[in-house]
């Protein structure tokens, strides 16, 4: 996914904000992702927030039990199941 010039999705933004900051973010993406949006978005948005896929993994994990998480990724299919459960599981 190329989002042109603005391919970062504001990460340079995100690099001055506070652990708490991010992790309060990515637990409105998580409360979005239940109301419906993909969970592609939200592991993607949730590693531009945290600033590395690990520090992701670790706020997604504290805001989804183990069982959404893998409910998340048995839904998907392909690419995207793979990128899914590299966040999830």
């Amino acid at each position: 996914m190329n989002f042109g010039p603005h391919h970062d999705l504001g990460a340079s933004m995100f690099k001055d904000w506070s652990e708490e900051q991010q992790r309060e973010e990515i637990g409105k993406l998580v409360s979005g992702f239940r109301k419906g949006v993909p969970v592609g978005i939200l592991c993607k948005m949730a590693e531009t927030i945290a600033g590395s896929q690990e520090k992701a993994k670790e706020h997604l994990a504290h805001f989804m039990p183990l069982a959404e998480r893998q409910q998340a990724v048995e839904k998907e299919n392909g690419g995207v199941r793979i990128l899914v459960e590299s966040f999830l599981l």
